[in-house]
């Protein structure tokens, strides 16, 4: 679902609730007698990989960063994120400021089934097709209510996000935003006050609407690819990674891809595709590495080499 264009964000600029915000202590010293007389352990959204989910949890109120190289892969591995959180009856937004909603959808709906739709056997035949056709009828009904896109592409005020992000946590009930990338939203890799004041605002509104931001961002190029990125790659203001709640990197292995291209390929088969490198998690014990392999048919990166990607329908040999 695509925001129409008449919406005025001007009323979401400032937008605050001081009055919610004062409260007694003696409230909150009620939530955390409620804490001890029922000591259960909240979950939070997950990501799509198992082995995954008793390391990082999206909890309300957060923002995390994810970062990585051009071409890193940064992209393909929030929307599949972004897709699992909303099979996680979790309500979605992306703003992509460097993609047209289009070709985001293109690639979230090749996640969503799990296969090549330009493959022979579903582009080659009548009967194909309309089992195509009939897959992305389903994938149309299936995002209504869960996944919302905004539409702007290229540079844009960091004011005009914030108030699509109030906007979509007030009236649509957004849990999850996501922003790509933050270097979009401010004047220039310098403008380090820039920088600070937006993701400032970021954390505030994360905080006060109790959604969670993922705010995509990108790293200096390294001297070379096999360097495994960390907190401190980042462009830009060293505030950006000390004001989020959690920093997570994706590096791609090109080494392995460049050995694989040349024929050359030894140990290197049992080595990942991907990292996703856990630098920071403010609320959480963990972290680290993991790795993922990547499935090419299905743009999904999957927990395990061998792995079938994950099917959120029916495939359309079973239609």
């Amino acid at each position: 679902m695509i925001f129409p264009d008449e919406i005025d964000f001007d009323e979401y600029m400032h937008e605050t609730d001081a009055h919610q915000k004062v409260r007694s202590a003696s409230e909150y010293v009620q939530e955390l007698i409620d804490r001890i007389n029922n000591p259960v352990k909240r979950r939070f959204p997950v990501m799509p990989w198992h082995k995954t989910h008793g390391l990082i949890q999206f909890r309300p109120g957060e923002v995390t960063l994810w970062g990585g190289a051009n071409g890193g892969g940064k992209s393909l591995v929030t929307g599949q994120v972004g897709m699992h959180l909303c099979a996680q009856d979790q309500r979605v937004c992306i703003a992509s400021f460097e993609m047209k909603p289009i070709r985001t959808l293109e690639r979230m709906g090749r996640q969503w089934t799990g296969f090549n739709p330009d493959h022979p056997a579903y582009a080659g035949s009548d009967e194909g097709e309309k089992s195509l056709l009939k897959v992305y009828e389903d994938f149309k009904a299936w995002t209504n209510g869960r996944l919302w896109l905004y539409d702007q592409q290229g540079t844009v005020r960091a004011e005009q996000v914030g108030a699509v992000a109030r906007y979509c946590a007030k009236e649509k009930g957004i849990t999850h935003f996501f922003i790509d990338s933050l270097m979009k939203c401010v004047s220039g890799e310098d403008d380090y006050n820039g920088q600070k004041s937006f993701v400032d605002e970021l954390t505030a509104i994360a905080r006060d609407y109790q959604m969670h931001i993922h705010l995509v961002h990108h790293i200096r190029k390294p001297a070379d690819e096999s360097h495994k990125p960390n907190k401190y790659d980042y462009k830009g203001s060293g505030a950006i990674t000390d004001q989020v709640d959690n920093v997570i990197s994706v590096w791609r292995n090109k080494p392995k891809e460049k050995k694989r291209h040349e024929g050359k390929m030894g140990d290197e088969t049992k080595e990942p595709d991907c990292l996703l490198i856990c630098d920071k998690q403010r609320n959480g014990e963990w972290e680290g590495n993991i790795g993922l392999w990547f499935d090419p048919e299905s743009q999904q990166f999957v927990a395990n080499p061998g792995d079938q990607p994950m099917v959120l329908f029916r495939h359309p040999e079973d239609c």
